[in-house]
């Protein structure tokens, strides 16, 4: 009786856990692309083709690599009006942004 028990409640539990991951997601992209378009705009430009700071395009940031960028997200550019935000950004957080910026999918 107990393992169809278990079962059963892995079963009615395993969907509930799967949907609040997809809730987690959805949040996390929204919470990061609002990032970008707010904070990262207000000097980037609010369409993010340039401003104070650089243009965000997909053809201005080709000229760097991923890692490259996900740095300066991270850790800023000393001389610059650019800020570190590693307090603010976990690296999975820098890596989605540049990820997004390069391929100009920015939801």
């Amino acid at each position: 009786m107990w393992p169809s028990v278990a079962l059963a409640s892995a079963v009615a539990i395993g969907p509930a856990a799967a949907g609040d991951a997809d809730v987690d997601a959805a949040r996390n992209t929204a919470r990061l692309a609002n990032l970008v378009r707010q904070d990262c705009g207000s000097c980037h430009g609010l369409t993010l083709k340039g401003g104070l700071g650089k243009p965000l395009t997909p053809d201005h940031l080709s000229a760097w690599s991923r890692d490259q960028l996900v740095s300066i997200v991270l850790d800023g550019v000393p001389g610059t009006p650019m800020p570190p935000w590693r307090p603010l950004l976990s690296e999975a957080d820098a890596r989605w942004i540049v990820e997004h910026l390069q391929q100009g999918d920015l939801p």
